[in-house]
């Protein structure tokens, strides 16, 4: 494949102390302080608020454990009521007032490039916790979500095995819509299949009709839905609606990821494909202990979701650091992280890879059933060899792209 150089453009703090899921420790008096740029409020909460919530269980457990250094991390925290424009407010605001030590924020790809340039010009380090399109090459970022040959390689292939060869594309009208619509395309025909229609959609739209019509026209044998937030949730419901969820098949890079198959009925989500680092459904220790403290914290609520869980892999990832490099400037932090540093988390192990900055990590393909992610089969410790193509970070230490596929 041939690749080239674009940079894409982009348009109240709270303390938390220990939550009682631990006993509490001496710390010294002055504390660490962790930015959270999140959208809490506004159409993009569903996803915001259970990343918040897992911040907050992330760091009372890493206070909870001694803290960092001897001391305390505060969250200081910001809602940017799903509006781009704060994205940017608040990310001037926590470098040059709150003077925050690291940042973890952003869901939008657009709201990530609203916030990285701050990061940079400050030296502060950044976190983005969210699986997105791939591409960013910049030393000062670590990105914990998967990337498209971590998951649209694996979906497709699976999602064509179950259907068939012709494939059409409805994808959110954004940066990462349109470069992962494009990403399927290229695995769509390596694996000898045929992609028989493209069609983008701004965020806003909820309004499906013609389109549905347009794809009975068309007639694949599968639909990939790479397609973003409440409004295009619609999409699924009015799919049912048309009696088509029966007759043509359904994949989405996105569907989950918001806990949006359990706002779907049965009827309307059961037998749609999907490729995540994680699902409540995962039988295994780590993710048994988290959803119980996740329960005992949140009284009860169990809506932790695939960025939500990475979101609490960035953190603990980033604490990791701290305490490989026993300090908290951001230099040695860098350092320690590009060793290679690993976790165990609910989703699986997480790794840094010191090229990219970005996470190998578990790749579980899934269906849904019954407002369940069902797990068919887990294709372990994957690496984003999207971006390793194109990003060497030890070779090129000061490279600050978002490098775009092209075909």
């Amino acid at each position: 494949m041939a690749l080239n150089r674009r940079r894409l453009l982009a348009g109240g703090a709270a303390a938390l102390t220990t939550a009682g899921l631990l006993p509490r420790v001496a710390l010294a008096a002055d504390t660490i302080k962790l930015g959270a740029i999140l959208d809490k409020s506004g159409p993009f909460d569903a996803y915001g608020k259970p990343m918040d919530m897992a911040t907050q269980l992330a760091v009372s457990e890493i206070n909870a454990a001694g803290g960092l250094l001897g001391r305390e991390v505060e969250i200081v925290g910001y809602d940017t009521q799903s509006d781009m424009a704060l994205y940017s407010q608040y990310a001037q605001q926590l470098t040059r007032q709150d003077n925050v030590d690291v940042v973890h924020g952003g869901i939008l790809s657009a709201s990530r490039e609203a916030i990285r340039p701050t990061m940079r010009k400050t030296n502060t380090l950044y976190f983005y916790n969210v699986l997105y399109e791939g591409g960013v090459c910049d030393r000062n970022t670590f990105i914990n979500g998967v990337t498209p040959a971590q998951q649209v390689e694996a979906l497709v292939p699976y999602a064509m095995g179950q259907s068939g060869k012709k494939v059409y594309i409805l994808a959110a009208d954004y940066n990462y819509g349109q470069i992962t619509a494009r990403w399927i395309e290229k695995f769509v025909k390596e694996n000898g299949g045929e992609v028989v229609g493209v069609d983008f959609f701004p965020l806003d739209v909820s309004d499906f009709g013609s389109t549905i019509a347009k794809v009975q026209t068309a007639a694949p044998d599968l639909v990939i839905a790479p397609l973003v937030g409440g409004a295009h949730l619609s999409f699924f419901r009015q799919w049912a609606a048309a009696g088509m969820k029966d007759r043509i098949a359904l994949a989405s890079t996105t569907l989950g990821v918001g806990n949006e198959h359990k706002v779907l009925t049965p009827e309307e989500g059961n037998g749609i494909m999907v490729a995540y680092n994680y699902s409540q459904e995962l039988d295994t220790p780590e993710n048994v202990a988290f959803k119980e403290k996740w329960a005992e914290m949140f009284d009860g609520d169990q809506s932790m979701h695939e960025i939500a869980v990475s979101q609490y892999h960035g953190l603990h990832t980033w604490a990791e650091g701290v305490r490989k490099a026993d300090s908290i400037e951001r230099m040695p932090v860098i350092e320690a992280l590009e060793t290679s540093i690993s976790i165990e988390g609910p989703g699986g192990k997480v790794t840094v890879d010191p090229q990219t900055h970005h996470a190998v990590l578990d790749v579980h393909l899934m269906e849904f059933q019954d407002q369940a992610m069902r797990v068919v089969e887990t294709l372990p410790q994957r690496e984003p060899i999207d971006t390793q193509a194109v990003c060497d970070l030890a070779a090129n230490p000061d490279d600050n792209t978002q490098y775009e596929i092209e075909f």
